[in-house]
């Protein structure tokens, strides 16, 4: 009786386990990974014009994925965000227009 015992418990334990298992799969909640703001921030620093188009600095590349504008933001430096040693206000950097990417032309 033993034995019986024990292939019931563990059918019931196997049971229970595979619906808990199935109901995992079929309600697991959909998460996204983006914020929600439509902007791509390019990683690091890169090459960008300056406002007047005759120099380079570096700066943040930032892309509206909602409709492609590209914008640089001049950071002068290396460094992900402006610096200006200088002064004692934190320095604000102003958007130069890029270009932009024309998303609709992209067709399977």
């Amino acid at each position: 009786m033993d034995k019986y015992l024990q292939k019931i418990l563990l059918t019931v334990i196997a049971l229970a386990l595979s619906v808990i298992a199935v109901h995992t799969w079929i309600d697991t909640p959909r998460v996204h990974a983006d914020s929600g703001t439509g902007f791509f921030v390019e990683p690091g620093t890169v090459s960008i014009p300056t406002a007047d188009h005759l120099a380079q600095t570096q700066g943040k590349m930032v892309v509206n994925l909602q409709n492609g504008d590209i914008w640089g933001f001049p950071t002068t430096v290396t460094t992900p965000y402006p610096v200006d040693t200088t002064s004692q206000q934190p320095p604000v950097s102003k958007p130069v227009y890029l270009g932009r990417f024309d998303f609709a032309a992209m067709k399977r």
